[in-house]
């Protein structure tokens, strides 16, 4: 940059400055402000010859007097007249105050966008970096409109000078933003990746920057990106920090370039190149390695510095969640964290580990923290570090840690922040219902957070309560029990007189064996809290009264006199008068049967999707789009082993002891199942019903013949739309007027898999969640708005025998649509699949729906085995593959495979200990096919050699092609 001469000091402009600090009184500043822009005014309307430095120091003044916060309404022409100066101090003053003053409205824009070509044109460097400058500054539509074609050309031209490509980049990072419908994508966008290889780490950094957002709009131009961002960060991790001296802060080689980096790379799933994907490892585990050195220097800089790489190549580990051993790498990092002395630390350290829950690789291991998680929320000082705790545990809660999570959340909840106490009843109120193996457990769990926290328990909490009390008969009695008792306390919030008045009303007469709990102590307790509640929770006593009319007709008068005096029959309410009347008529006139038939116990209610699970959801926001898709995580091995949660929404997700639901019927109710639906949600109509999906011949690539969803169009604010088909077997939309990632065949991880986010883009993300049981299945599909506005005239469809039943046409902003396939194995007969090209606009995703889904795993002894393995001894029955391992070769790791692939895997069979053997049956409607397996790793050659055996050739290859891709 141009040295400023002494010449240029403009001593006026200090003075001026000087005086204005001087100023003893608001008054006496203005009016030395007021004196200013007079003279100013007067040198530019009189003198028509200024020269070019007075009109710098004038507008410099301005630009001050501006600053102070004061209006200017003249002197822009004087700035604009600046701008065609081959000085550089007045044409940076007159860049400056147009940048600050000159409104996008302005109609000198014509002019200085015209001065703003002259200077890119003029190929001086400092001229163009100055007129890019402005550009990004002002930002406006007709600067975008004027210069969103030129900037492209200027930053990969290939005489422009390193200074000139930042700033070129940048500045077409700011019209992406502010006007991203005007940046052309063309032949720029192929030529711009290369920057990443460019020698100055300025213009990598720059650019790096430009891509990322890009990428995030239209993936597809810009995804030999990946290979590129590897390989420059591969240079960055494994250098000393002397090599790139310029670039190094602190001792960490250039961290700025590598956390933007690891972001470029969050935009893309793994790489599917083994040896990017093998070098991104190493990237990562160097990373991982470097965090466990000692610091070379104990300056904050260089811990925060160090520290910024390592979680954003946490949150690269998270969003890939396809190596094992990086995930627990990176949750043990995130262990140390927890107890780290910086408090900005352990808070990133709780919310990563949050992330890291939700993995089947990593739940584990997070599990390991929850002691240091549970000392964090007592000991904690920071309510933000406090409320991270509480979601952690939220999300490491499973069966076997499910009481203790609860009973420290119910702890914590006494001595709470004020804040939060809403949020953690919500999340104790769902981990109680998820996990209640005991209902009485949850029963005392309710009833608990109504002690320590009533004004915060939601309706929708203690309706839970009701609804799994009158659903489940074993619980009953218990109930009633407890909440006779707890009745009791002389001080009762009014959340537990509703929920005693609706179960002593329905339950009473369980307990009323008892002399401490006779019909008329239940009456005269309930009673006792009627004067003190509100007039809904009134409303509902009297309801419990008449209840008690019929359960006990011993109190019939002392609750007719009650209902008889003037405090009902004359209360001002007139829902109160209402029901007295009513029911003191009802009980007088009515017999003993009419009133057993009009007060007879309520029945079981419908099953629903739960609404404090949606509460919750609605007051976290749309950040989390899909944990549903998380919900079922909890209790399965690695890579989706075996499951052993129970389904969460629609309970029994095949309908087992019932046939499948055919569309126009509702979900089978199983009682014996998960607790996460609700009776009182009144949202039923977004979710539609089921059609069965029969999954024909399996074709090439392990994909159904008549697989077919469709999901029609989404039209975004009046402005363009988004369409999504998937003809056999394939997701595909097709976005106009946008570009989106053609995503492969679906990850191989989801044949072991059954849960996860099949497609993300920055409007929509695609969410799967599906369960087999021998040749049936249901698969959810989940479409997730993650904008902030509504995605009107949605449809998704089913194209087979069957259609699907017409989804609600609106997905509001943060919100989530869900689509329920029936799925059914019938037949082997290989069959072509259709194959869909298109331009970059449309995408394809296969539906993991594979072969391996319909296993059934099957327990045998080593006789057994061996002699079946003798009868499946014909040539065409086996099918033996030789391959070199992808992933590291650990014997845990390979045995929750074999089993989240679907077979049983038997221990002690193998004469060599070391092999792995499994045997199950793959179900169809009308056949069932045996197969057996063995794997034989070899860890020296780093090889395994698999062998399956089957009743059908054509399963065998199947089977062998899917299973030897998992390692």
């Amino acid at each position: 940059m141009p040295t400023v001469s002494k010449g240029d000091g403009m001593r006026g402009l200090a003075v001026f400055i000087s005086d204005i600090r001087n100023c003893k009184s608001k008054e006496a500043e203005i009016k030395r402000i007021n004196k200013e822009l007079a003279n100013i005014r007067s040198k530019f309307k009189g003198d028509k010859a200024l020269d070019g430095y007075s009109k710098k120091k004038y507008v410099c003044k301005l630009l001050f007097i501006f600053l102070l916060g004061h209006d200017i309404d003249f002197g822009h022409m004087e700035a604009v007249n600046l701008l065609s100066s081959n000085k550089y101090t007045e044409k940076q003053i007159g860049y400056l105050f147009i940048s600050v003053l000159v409104n996008s409205n302005s109609d000198l824009i014509s002019l200085i966008n015209n001065a703003i070509k002259n200077d890119l044109s003029s190929r001086n460097p400092t001229f163009m970096n100055l007129a890019l400058h402005c550009i990004a500054n002002v930002g406006s539509r007709e600067m975008a409109e004027a210069f969103a074609a030129e900037v492209p050309r200027i930053l990969v031209a290939g005489d422009t000078m390193d200074s000139v490509k930042q700033s070129a980049a940048l500045c077409l990072l700011r019209l992406n933003t502010t006007s991203p419908d005007l940046v052309p994508m063309g032949e720029w966008t192929a030529r711009v990746v290369h920057l990443l290889n460019d020698q100055h780490l300025g213009v990598v950094t720059a650019a790096t920057s430009l891509i990322t957002t890009l990428a995030q709009k239209s993936p597809e131009d810009f995804k030999t990106s990946v290979s590129l961002a590897v390989a420059r960060l591969s240079r960055i991790v494994s250098s000393a920090s002397t090599d790139l001296q310029d670039y190094t802060y602190y001792f960490v080689a250039a961290p700025w370039l590598s956390v933007k980096l690891l972001r470029l790379l969050q935009c893309y799933p793994p790489p599917e190149d083994g040896a990017i994907r093998g070098r991104l490892t190493e990237c990562l585990e160097t990373i991982l390695n470097k965090a466990q050195e000692p610091p070379k220097s104990k300056k904050v800089q260089h811990s925060n510095a160090k520290n910024a790489v390592l979680f954003e190549a946490i949150s690269l580990i998270i969003h890939h969640d396809s190596e094992p051993t990086l995930l627990v790498r990176a949750c043990n990092q995130l262990g140390q964290f927890l107890q780290h002395r910086e408090t900005n630390l352990r808070y990133l350290a709780l919310e990563s580990m949050c992330t890291l829950a939700s993995s089947e690789f990593s739940h584990e291991a997070v599990k390991t923290h929850i002691e240091t998680v549970i000392n964090a929320l007592k000991s904690e000082r920071d309510v933000s570090v406090r409320q991270r705790a509480v979601d952690l545990l939220y999300a490491m809660c499973d069966r076997s840690n499910a009481k203790q999570i609860v009973a420290e959340m119910l702890s914590y909840l006494e001595t709470a922040d004020y804040s939060i106490r809403e949020e953690i009843v919500l999340k104790v109120a769902i981990l109680a219902e998820k996990y209640a193996v005991d209902y009485t457990w949850y029963v005392d769990t309710i009833l608990n957070l109504i002690r320590f926290a009533g004004d915060y328990v939601s309706d929708e909490v203690w309706y839970r309560v009701i609804q799994i009390v009158i659903n489940r008969d074993e619980v009953q009695g218990y109930a009633a029990k407890t909440v006779f008792e707890a009745l009791q306390a002389p001080a009762c919030h009014e959340n537990l007189v509703k929920v005693g008045g609706y179960i002593l009303g329905e339950f009473g007469n369980l307990i009323a064996g008892d002399s401490r709990s006779s019909p008329l102590i239940q009456f005269d307790l309930l009673h006792s809290k009627f004067h003190l509640c509100s007039v809904p929770t009134r409303a509902l006593l009297l309801s419990a009264y008449i209840k008690f009319i019929n359960l006990f007709p011993e109190v019939k008068g002392t609750i007719q006199e009650v209902l008889r005096s003037d405090s009902q029959l004359r209360n001002a309410d007139v829902e109160l008068q209402q029901r007295a009347v009513e029911y003191l008529r009802l009980s007088c006139i009515a017999s003993t049967d009419i009133l057993a038939t009009v007060l007879e116990e309520m029945p079981p209610f419908p099953e629903r999707e739960s609404s404090i699970l949606a509460k919750l959801k609605k007051k976290k926001g749309p950040g989390n789009l899909h944990p549903d898709l998380d919900e079922n995580r909890k209790e399965r091995s690695v890579n989706g082993g075996t499951v052993a949660a129970s389904p969460t929404p629609s309970t029994d997700l095949l309908g087992l002891g019932s046939t499948i639901a055919t569309q126009n019927s509702a979900p089978p109710v199983s009682k014996g199942t998960s607790l996460l639906v609700d009776v009182f949600s009144e949202n039923i109509a977004a979710f539609p019903v089921e059609t069965p999906v029969a999954v024909g011949p399996v074709a090439d690539e392990n994909f159904s013949r008549l697989e077919r969803v469709s999901v029609g169009q989404i039209l975004k604010g009046g402005r363009g739309f988004l369409t999504a088909l998937i003809p056999h077997g394939y997701i595909k939309p097709k976005i106009p007027d946008m570009r989106c990632l053609p995503l492969a065949p679906f990850p191989s991880r989801f044949v072991c898999k059954n849960n996860g986010v099949l497609y993300e883009n920055q409007l929509l993300q695609i969410g799967l969640k599906s369960e087999f049981r021998q040749n049936l299945g249901r698969m959810y599909v989940f479409f997730g708005n993650k904008t902030s506005t509504q995605f009107m005239n949605f449809a998704a469809s089913v194209v087979c025998q069957d259609t699907l039943q017409p989804a609600d046409p609106t997905v509001d902003g943060g919100a989530q649509l869900q689509q329920i396939l029936n799925i059914e194995c019938r037949c082997f007969t290989p069959v072509s699949t259709h194959r869909y090209g298109g331009t970059l606009q449309n995408i394809a995703v296969k539906l993991p729906i594979t072969l391996n889904k319909f296993f059934q795993p099957t327990e045998m002894t080593s006789q057994d085995f061996f002699q079946r393995w003798k009868q499946l001894g014909a040539p065409q029955q086996e099918v033996q593959k030789i391959f070199k391992a992808k992933n590291s070769m650990d014997t845990e790791v390979t045995k929750a495979k074999i089993m989240g692939f679907g077979a049983a895997l038997l221990d002690g069979v193998d004469p060599n200990p070391s092999n792995f053997v499994g045997a199950g049956v793959i179900h169809t409607k009308t056949t069932q096919v045996g197969c057996l397996l063995r794997l034989e790793p070899n860890t020296q050659a780093q090889m395994y050699r698999l062998t399956l055996r089957t009743s059908r050739d054509t399963v065998s290859q199947r089977l062998c092609d899917l299973l030897s891709e998992q390692f």
